[in-house]
């Protein structure tokens, strides 16, 4: 069984996303997606809403497995999973350079690991949670950016926030 995992903050998870995730689990006979932490990023949903959520929107998909873990290192994540791939989403020229670095670090430290970038399609290309976050805090409508399932935890979030 070839596995993979697709690691990500995911706070919260985007049309984009959710195009990566199911270009992978065409390639792979089993994708993990893996909540993590980036200590960079300011979260909207902690670590257990966006499993939660997550897991609801792949639960019909026995190939996709969602898990969190929060405080590891992505390549002990691969090596505990029996994974031998990374995936990683790609929209534009930016996320090459800076995903391009990490994969670097990542196949010094773990050679046994491959990292594949997936494209997204020009309709995603544009979206980034940090955008879906801004919009929606601000009362605009994501649900073309994201899926039911994350537009509907977005208004009730934002909504408890006020």
């Amino acid at each position: 069984m070839v596995k993979a995992i697709f690691p990500g903050s995911f706070d919260p998870l985007t049309n984009g996303h959710l195009e990566t995730i199911q270009t992978a689990a065409k390639m792979f006979d089993k994708l993990y997606v893996v909540i993590m932490t980036n200590t960079q990023k300011k979260y909207l949903f902690n670590e257990q809403e966006r499993v939660e959520l997550a897991r609801t929107i792949f639960e019909a998909d026995e190939k996709i497995e969602v898990i969190g873990r929060p405080q590891e290192l992505t390549i002990e994540v691969a090596r505990e999973l029996g994974a031998s791939t990374i995936v990683r989403g790609l929209r534009n020229d930016a996320d090459f350079n800076y995903e391009r670095e990490i994969a670097q670090i990542n196949k010094t430290l773990a050679p046994e690991l491959d990292t594949i970038f997936l494209l997204t399609g020009p309709e995603n290309s544009f979206i980034s949670s940090s955008m879906i976050k801004e919009t929606a805090l601000f009362g605009g409508d994501v649900s073309k950016l994201v899926p039911p399932e994350v537009a509907i935890a977005l208004k009730k979030k934002v909504r408890s926030d006020e």
